[in-house]
């Protein structure tokens, strides 16, 4: 028994702030934004929009093309930083929104790694013989936890949700290693307490995260049993592009091998990776067959990466 990526879907909301709009409020330019960051605009969720409302979009997407009916979907994995409420869970409430006849769903609180760490606890639902899909999502409306005249963040982050149907297959499963990790004692580099605006060291994290991220890849990559020639793609998170860049440089291989969508959506934490892969497939530079390396690092601290085969 193994596992199949089955369907993908992702959701950004049509309004779009980009740098110039930021110039108006706050002390920056187009040019600093670029040069230290990659983006050029986000796209941001109106007031009413609610996390899972954009999780919605994206799931219906990928039920669609996973071609399932939805009520063969038995559980729900949300990883999100901004649920609607403290309970119940976000992924409860996308549940019915979908129409889901009594899945389990819960959330995963794991920042930008939230992906990473849904996905693999939806892999060892299927491969124990639990289940036989999963929906997992990520999904963030950061916009809520901004602080909008703090340029060191406001310039970063955009809201956004992506998703995937994880299937059982009777063939080799898809993903072929998970390497996860935390460590708390660096909590005050990235974090959000609740009630309150999301605070981040830039330098501290940029450090942190391009060396996690390589020694998990690494990691990943020798579980596996494949090296980076063997990968067709590498879909990190989208943090920041120096960051993307300093990694491919660590791990020795071509930026055009490193799949980068930062300049359209900013960071959307937990939302990135799946929204990445979405549209690498949707570019043909991802095909079934082909291996991919997912990487990601976020406030926790939390990284991991997943060796899969498409």
């Amino acid at each position: 028994m193994g596992t199949q990526i089955k369907g993908i879907g992702m959701y950004v909301p049509p309004r779009v702030i980009t740098n110039f709009d930021l110039e108006k409020i706050l002390d920056t330019s187009d040019e600093w934004i670029t040069t230290r960051t990659g983006i050029k605009e986000r796209r941001i969720a109106e007031e009413w929009e609610k996390t899972s409302d954009l999780a919605k979009n994206a799931s219906e997407e990928a039920i669609a093309s996973a071609r399932i009916d939805k009520k063969d979907i038995q559980a729900v994995i949300v990883a999100t930083s901004t649920p609607d409420m403290i309970f119940p869970s976000t992924g409860a409430l996308l549940a019915d929104k979908l129409g889901l006849k009594h899945p389990m769903a819960f959330d995963i609180s794991a920042a930008c790694s939230g992906f990473i760490y849904a996905l693999t606890i939806a892999n060892s639902f299927i491969k124990s013989g639990q289940f036989k899909n999963v929906l997992v999502v990520g999904a963030e409306v950061f916009s809520q936890i901004i602080d909008w005249k703090d340029r060191s963040t406001a310039v970063i982050f955009g809201d956004g949700a992506g998703a995937v149907v994880l299937s059982e297959t009777d063939s080799e499963s898809d993903i072929l290693s998970a390497v996860m990790h935390s460590d708390g004692s660096h909590w005050g580099s990235l974090y959000c307490p609740v009630g309150e605006k999301l605070r981040m060291k830039g330098r501290e994290t940029f450090k942190l995260a391009i060396k996690n991220m390589e020694s998990a890849s690494k990691k990943a990559l020798e579980e596996a049993g494949l090296t980076l020639d063997d990968i067709k793609l590498v879909v990190p998170h989208q943090a920041n592009i120096r960051i993307i860049d300093a990694l491919a440089e660590r791990l020795g291989i071509p930026k055009e091998k490193v799949f980068s969508n930062i300049h359209k959506y900013g960071n959307t934490s937990a939302a990135s990776i799946p929204i990445a892969l979405y549209e690498a497939v949707k570019e043909g530079r991802v095909k079934r067959g082909d291996y991919i390396l997912l990487t990601a690092f976020g406030g926790g601290l939390t990284w991991g990466s997943i060796v899969l085969k498409y």
